[in-house]
Order: structure tokens, then C-alpha cells, then sequence
């Protein structure tokens, strides 16, 4: 089967540093979680992002929604870390690429967010969930920007 990941980058008028920051200090992801809710329950992103660190997607009341971990880190450059809805039954197998991967790229004090997740093939439903994720990092991406640019 023909693995399905969703590839999406954008231009961000900042360093690698503040990007680094919107997507991993919890005053700023708390800003753009909210896309991944779908109208349902608001959540956050718990971690200290280190390599084998927990990651891990809490409601309002605590309730864990989404657990994963860190499986490789170069702080301003590479964050590569696991994703599971606790709400399954199973957890699909991985490969070292799968999950989401930020990679930062600076050029002329600009920087290149590239997010990389997946495999969707191994989900039941894994087109599906591959479109549906790929609409919510459209609405992610420019928020991360216009938190790294503020």
C-alpha cells in the first residue's frame, strides 16, 4: 500500500528561533490547538520536548485525547514526535517518519516551516483522515506564522 502523508510548508518572515517557539511553548500553541478540535472541546499540547519526552494533547478537563512522543529533536531546526487518538482501539505500527515532523529551514533571516504527517494508509478510514488533516494544517500553518512574525 502506498503510504499517505500529508507535506505542507510556508515562508515565515522570522528566525528559526521564534518559529521554534510558536510551535513549542504552550502560551503559543494554545493559540492554533484549537484547529484540530473541529468544534468540538478546545485542547493543548503538554510536553518538555525532549528526545523520548511524552507529547501529549489534553482537553479543558484534562482528559488526555492524543498521546505520542518525541522521536527526534534538533531544537530550532528538526521536531519529529508520534500521534495517537486514545479513542482507538489500536495503535496502527510506525516507521521512524511517521507522525508529524516540523522542519525549520533559514534563508536571508527568513524561515521555512515544512510539517510532514503521517501515514495515513495504516488507519482505517486513512484517506479520509489524510484530507481531513491536510484542511486543518491549512489553517494551522498561517497562525504559527502570525505568531512567529508578531
Amino acid at each position: 500500500m502506498t503510504k499517505l502523508f500529508v507535506d505542507k510548508s510556508i515562508e515565515i518572515d522570522a528566525p528559526p528561533r521564534r518559529v521554534w517557539d510558536a510551535l513549542t511553548k504552550r502560551a503559543l500553541t494554545d493559540q492554533w490547538t484549537g484547529e484540530f478540535s473541529s468544534g468540538g472541546p478546545q485542547f493543548h499540547i503538554e510536553s518538555d520536548w525532549q528526545l523520548g519526552s511524552p507529547v501529549l494533547w489534553k482537553g479543558q478537563d484534562g482528559t488526555l485525547v492524543v498521546e505520542g512522543e518525541v522521536t527526534a529533536i534538533e531544537p530550532q531546526r528538526l521536531l519529529r514526535f508520534t500521534v495517537f487518538d486514545v479513542r482507538s482501539v489500536e495503535k496502527p505500527p510506525i516507521t521512524p517518519e511517521d507522525g508529524i515532523t516540523y522542519t525549520l529551514t533559514e534563508k536571508d533571516g527568513r524561515t521555512t516551516l515544512q510539517m510532514r504527517q503521517g501515514d495515513f494508509s495504516v488507519m482505517r478510514e486513512g484517506e479520509k483522515y489524510h484530507q481531513l488533516s491536510a484542511q486543518v494544517w491549512d489553517r494551522v500553518l498561517p497562525k504559527v506564522k502570525a505568531l512567529a512574525e508578531q
